[in-house]
């Protein structure tokens, strides 16, 4: 063979190799991110834009997003998780039912080098590093927030008594604890306000309605304020102020927060006073996050979404604006 023909064939074989790495660079390259989403569940308008948001954002990203619906029960949860990991998906990510009970399965993702993103709220874990990062709200201040509000409020009426109850959220989880907590600081700091009744309407219209009817009958007309941990919990209580014969909004102030629609088009009513913004729109912020995870690029511990306070007086100016 002359050389010529041997440089020929050098070259052939070098290109068919360089082909070859291509091609399963390319292949490498192009195969999508994984992941594993456990959500909470479906409880409200907010949940609801919630999931459409992250459903929305892994596709426009090319992420093949493998989603489980708790239902509201963190066995659920826990069942999804390990689902994920016994397909080894690239990352995981979800928003847990309750704070607690999370190490075990936890560690095992770990274990299996899986790392885990937390969206919307948090757990309480003796070892931070089960996790990579959290995306969301800061929940103590928007309890804060409400609270400042009625501060705020109560001025008008500095000598009068103003007796609360409130609704609170789902029993253990992050947004009940935080946002009771935030509320209770800043109250506390006026003796003229006070919590007479407080109970669990769950996050939902059905249950805030079922409570709320209780509160009424137990306290009546001396129910100044009604609390809610969440827009959805508030509109059901505001159906139970009106089929007893009372004005929400006037004969009882309501406060709420999360700022979905629904609040809004209450406050246009007249029917709701204040609602403390909690954006749900965190899919496009999680897949990127994401992505910068999965790549091992260091990423905050703690990334917290901006947002604010919407009272009855710029509710219909803002509500063309409202994406939930």
């Amino acid at each position: 063979m002359t050389l010529s023909r041997r440089n020929l064939l050098a070259s052939a074989m070098l290109l068919a190799f360089s082909a070859t790495t291509f091609a399963t660079s390319s292949a490498f390259a192009a195969k999508p991110l994984v992941m594993g989403f456990s959500q909470v569940g479906a409880e409200s308008e907010w949940r609801t834009a919630n999931t459409v948001s992250i459903k929305d954002a892994a596709k426009k990203d090319g992420v093949t997003l493998k989603f489980a619906d708790a239902q509201q029960k963190q066995e659920n949860q826990v069942k999804a998780l390990r689902s994920f990991i016994a397909q080894k998906v690239d990352v995981i990510a979800f928003s847990p039912v309750v704070e607690s009970g999370w190490d075990t399965v936890l560690r095992e993702a770990k274990a299996a080098k899986i790392p885990v993103i937390l969206t919307d709220r948090a757990v309480n874990v003796a070892d931070k590093s089960l996790y990579v990062t959290f995306i969301g709200s800061d929940f103590v201040e928007e309890g804060r927030r409400a609270g400042q509000w009625l501060i705020e409020h109560a001025k008008k009426t500095p000598d009068a008594t103003l007796n609360i109850v409130e609704l609170q959220g789902t029993v253990g989880s992050a947004p009940a604890i935080d946002r009771k907590e935030g509320f209770q600081e800043v109250i506390g700091k006026n003796p003229k306000l006070k919590i007479i009744r407080s109970q669990t309407g769950d996050f939902t219209r059905a249950k805030g309605k079922e409570v709320m009817e209780a509160f009424l009958k137990a306290e009546g007309k001396k129910i100044n304020v009604l609390y809610a941990h969440n827009d959805d919990m508030a509109i059901g209580a505001i159906q139970a102020i009106e089929e007893a014969g009372m004005k929400p909004g006037k004969d009882i102030i309501i406060i709420s927060i999360d700022g979905v629609k629904g609040a809004f088009e209450a406050m246009i009513a007249g029917k709701l006073n204040v609602t403390v913004e909690c954006s749900p729109l965190l899919g496009p912020q999680l897949m990127s996050i994401a992505r910068d995870v999965v790549a091992g690029k260091p990423v905050p511990a703690r990334i917290t979404t901006v947002e604010g306070v919407f009272p009855a007086e710029v509710a219909a100016k803002e509500f063309p604006n409202r994406k939930y």
